[in-house]
């Protein structure tokens, strides 16, 4: 499964109704929201005020001398900065909204046909309610199958073509509403309140309507408010300095000298930086139910993963036949695969593949031999068959030994001997008899995922905790855990186990993400401070996790920390370059207003004229210049904003040195060239 296409900022249809709604967040009410933009629109509407009375003749509002095109400049880019911001904004929003049309679209106005024979809209169904779904129909709201199997369509939530099969009881019981059945008949009990379905939610996400504000991000607005009133109160309190010098600073200098105070470029991209950091794990088709567990897994420091299908594949493999002494390797291979025909379990399968792989053994035609199959069953713990007057067997060996043993023959010594060393090294030895005589073993191992030990060296260079869980005895669990490389295995766990883990890693401060789809994962996804379930699931699960991954993909949890962190270190990123980029704002405004102070006075030059280290034209083109470096910087930052600052595994050390190196100092850099460009280009346009 591929991440859902990331459309471009330039697309009309996300283009157009983001320029229109980034107009309709003027609206006072909507800019409260943001104290450092509110106070930038604030902020521009005086200065309107103020080009308006000097347009009709009027003198400066709160003194000076500046012409009325000076007042019209600082105006009209002051305005632009609200509605770049504002458009920042929109465009996150509108990339989350044309995501949610396409969900919507999905929403039909099915009639349910309920068990009791009745029927009723899918609107109105209520938790109980059992209905019946057939071939081609469509599911009509969230539930959990309690009847039945079919083939399920998802891909319109998962984007995943293949279908999938779903059936009462088990882990793989839950179906959501808007999916469709491609065969057989199922019985759904209905689970959702009204308007409160999988997709409702998942439209509400994306669509940013539910969207709340993360710890952090209150944690860091608070501080830009925080900033911005310190900001304030040092310009209001420089109003009476400028009386006193009777110097020619008019209120609207003094307004653009606050608006380059302020932290106004992270306070314009903050909202969207959030927003798009829900859109990218939507992308990944991963549903977040909560803000604060996307933050929390950018901080997740220990991760618990499933042995099975997360780092193996899911199911044991053969991998190698192991015959006794005198006793030819193709021979077993040839008695383990005849024993194997019969055994569709994933085990008995790959027993038939290495013996084609190996020897070039083919399948024989048993029925026409008139062979009678013998299944595995919990008491023998044996599969195997007999035909031609031979009977074959391969079982666990303890349960060979004791077949062996009821038809009058020992087992070989060499047998326990091997059966313990495959044990011993993580492995699950089969021994294969025929008739009296005991052929060998197979030696069945979990494989580990191609790539999974360099995943999580990339999360030990981040400073994450890795444990595997798994059911397995300690022996294997170790013996898995080495190969794949995580930090510490926990054996034999029981939901009791997990629970207990995730509090006493959780007592030593550390921030704990797991992933599971069973009833018996859900005590421990509640406890997790990022639990991820897996849409196929159950109900319970699904409930208990803050994440539900559509995919179903247990791997996927790497991939959300990683989401998170880089939602943490874009954040940070834009941080830095913003403050940093306000440093080269007061070298440009300062000197350009105490330079009109220290005229007053009569002297040419003051002690703020040396900080005019750009060597800026006039008070007025350094002041216009600051002021549309400030708007036109937003805009140029949105596409970091929205994709994300490339992540890379390092340490917190690192981050920092590289966030300081790029985004600190080239947030100096970029502003003193760019104030300087706009400064030579205005002071020439003023000149001509």
């Amino acid at each position: 499964m591929t991440d859902r296409p990331d459309r471009s900022l330039l697309d009309p249809a996300i283009l157009r109704p983001a320029l229109l709604d980034s107009l309709r967040k003027l609206d006072p009410r909507i800019q409260v929201r943001n104290p450092v933009m509110f106070v930038v629109e604030i902020g521009a509407l005086i200065t309107t005020v103020a080009w308006l009375i000097q347009a009709f003749g009027g003198s400066p509002l709160g003194g000076g001398h500046q012409p009325a095109w000076f007042a019209f400049s600082v105006t009209v880019w002051l305005w632009l900065t609200v509605v770049f911001a504002n458009l920042a904004e929109a465009l996150a929003e509108g990339r989350g909204k044309a995501q949610a049309d396409t969900l919507r679209a999905m929403r039909s106005d099915t009639v349910a046909r309920l068990r009791d024979g009745g029927t009723r809209p899918a609107a109105e169904l209520r938790p109980g309610d059992v209905v019946v779904v057939e071939a081609g129909e469509v599911i009509p709201g969230d539930g959990t199958v309690v009847e039945g199997i079919a083939s399920v369509d998802e891909s319109a939530i998962t984007g995943e073509s293949a279908p999938v099969i779903r059936e009462a009881g088990g882990d793989r019981s839950a179906v959501t509403g808007g999916t469709r059945v491609l065969s057989d008949r199922i019985l759904v009990e209905i689970t959702q309140e009204p308007g409160q379905s999988f997709l409702d939610r998942m439209i509400a996400l994306v669509e940013g309507a539910s969207r709340r504000k993360t710890p952090n991000e209150v944690a860091l607005g608070i501080l830009l408010a925080g900033l911005t009133i310190v900001f304030l109160t040092v310009v209001v309190t420089l109003k009476p300095f400028v009386e006193f010098a009777d110097a020619d600073v008019s209120l609207v200098t003094l307004i653009a000298l606050l608006v380059a105070l302020i932290p106004t470029t992270i306070g314009a991209l903050l909202s969207a930086i959030g927003i798009a950091g829900m859109d990218r794990l939507v992308r990944r088709n991963v549903l977040a139910l909560s803000g604060r567990a996307v933050e929390a897994s950018g901080d997740v420091d220990v991760l618990l993963l499933d042995k099975t299908g997360t780092i193996t594949l899911g199911n044991r493999q053969a991998t190698a036949f192991l015959p006794m002494p005198g006793i030819d390797e193709r021979d077993l291979a040839e008695a383990a695969q005849l024993a194997s025909l019969a055994d569709e379990t994933p085990e008995g399968r790959s027993i038939v593949v290495l013996a084609k792989q190996r020897f070039q053994i083919r399948e024989h035609d048993l029925v026409a031999a008139g062979a009678e199959f013998v299944p595995f069953t919990a008491q023998t713990r044996m599969s195997g068959v007999d035909y031609g007057g031979r009977r074959l067997r391969k079982g666990a060996g303890d349960a060979i030994e004791r077949w062996i043993a009821e038809l009058g023959a020992t087992a070989p010594p060499e047998l326990r001997v091997e059966l313990d060393r495959v044990a011993g090294e993580g492995g699950t030895p089969l021994a294969v008899a025929r008739d009296e005589q005991v052929l060998g073993v197979v030696y069945l191992k979990d494989i580990v995922k191609d790539g999974m030990r360099e995943r999580f060296d990339r999360l030990r260079a981040m400073g994450i905790k890795t444990i595997m869980v798994t059911g397995d005895n300690r022996l294997t669990a170790n013996k898995i855990g080495q190969e794949a490389g995580v930090d510490d295995v926990l054996a034999e766990a029981t939901p009791e186990a997990k629970l207990a883990l995730i509090k006493e890693q959780q007592a030593g401060g550390r921030l704990v993400a797991m992933t599971g789809d069973g009833t018996n994962d859900a005590p421990a996804l509640a406890q997790a401070d990022v639990g991820v379930a897996m849409n196929t699931g159950t109900q319970a699960a699904r409930e208990a996790g803050n994440m539900v991954d559509l995919d179903s993909n247990p791997t996927k949890l790497i991939e959300i920390v990683e989401v998170g962190k880089q939602l943490l270190i874009t954040r940070g990123a834009l941080t830095t370059f913003s403050i940093a980029n306000d440093i080269a704002k007061y070298f440009a405004i300062l000197p350009a207003i105490f330079a009109a102070v220290w005229a007053t006075s009569g002297s040419a030059d003051g002690p703020l004229t040396d900080l005019n280290v750009m060597d800026l034209g006039t008070p007025e083109s350094a002041i216009i210049s600051a002021i549309v470096f400030n708007a036109v910087v937003i805009p140029l930052l949105v596409p970091i904003a929205l994709r994300g600052v490339q992540y890379r595994p390092v340490g917190a050390d690192a981050l920092l040195r590289r966030n300081m190196l790029v985004y600190g100092l080239g947030g100096i850099i970029a502003p003193f060239v760019g104030i300087k460009l706009i400064d030579l280009l205005v002071h020439n346009l003023l000149g001509a």
